[in-house]
């Protein structure tokens, strides 16, 4: 996505000054999409209202790093946009037990500084989450994951994020706190993301058996209840 992105960029050129605004950017988008409800029988007439407004967006000097913002904005918007982006749909597979391969272990640090060493927590069901605080998607299902800490944590269930922001702690450590993130967060690199089949796109889960097996993996902004449903049965297995 963030490919994608800096390729656009870079192919377009403004001089004019602006300011970022997401939320008169988002507004434009939901009231094309509202258009679109209205006038079914022209399936892609809100295609064009998406780029209209997107491509005005990536002309302005805006950073790099505001730009994947608002990319992963409007792809938490709609499902087609985050075809047409990353070129996936979200996807959610549970594999079953024989056909199950082990997770690459890892060791990274947490906010404290301490190491945190995947294989550490066999015996527990393991929801890795790769994510990143500029990825819109990946803010919906935060509040998801500290629910299910919570509420299963005394039956075995581990939460580990993996944060993939390039800046690492600077950015990572006053997000956590300010949502009150209450699981394991570490800061990934690429080659940790490489381990797990290079993590092609944000958000990106696994879901890991008590025996540090790949038992379901989510790719995209799946529903909670499929996240809900992938662990009950996997916590379920002895």
């Amino acid at each position: 996505m963030n490919r994608w992105t800096d390729e656009r960029m870079a192919s377009l050129n403004s001089g004019a000054e602006w300011e970022p605004n997401v939320t008169r950017g988002l507004a434009l988008l939901r009231q094309s999409r509202r258009s679109e409800r209205r006038r079914r029988g022209k399936k892609y007439s809100w295609l064009a209202g998406g780029i209209a407004v997107g491509v005005p967006l990536m002309a302005m000097p805006a950073t790099r790093a505001f730009a994947h913002r608002c990319v992963s904005a409007c792809v938490s918007e709609s499902s087609w946009v985050r075809e047409l982006v990353t070129g996936t749909l979200p996807t959610a597979q549970y594999i079953r037990p024989e056909d199950r391969k082990a997770a690459p272990d890892f060791t990274l640090n947490d906010a404290s500084g301490k190491p945190v060493t995947l294989s550490a927590l066999r015996g527990k069901v393991v929801l890795l989450n790769f994510w990143a605080t500029w990825c819109g998607p990946c803010q919906i299902e935060i509040p998801w994951f500290v629910e299910m800490a919570q509420a299963n944590r005394d039956a075995g269930l581990e939460v580990v994020g993996v944060s993939m922001d390039d800046d690492g702690w600077q950015s990572v450590r006053p997000y956590i706190q300010s949502r009150k993130v209450s699981y394991t967060v570490l800061s990934g690199n690429q080659d940790i993301a490489r381990l797990f089949n290079g993590v092609q796109s944000l958000p990106a889960t696994f879901i890991i058996d008590r025996s540090g097996r790949i038992a379901a993996v989510h790719v995209g902004l799946c529903s909670k209840s499929e996240y809900e449903s992938d662990i009950a049965a996997v916590m379920r297995e002895q």
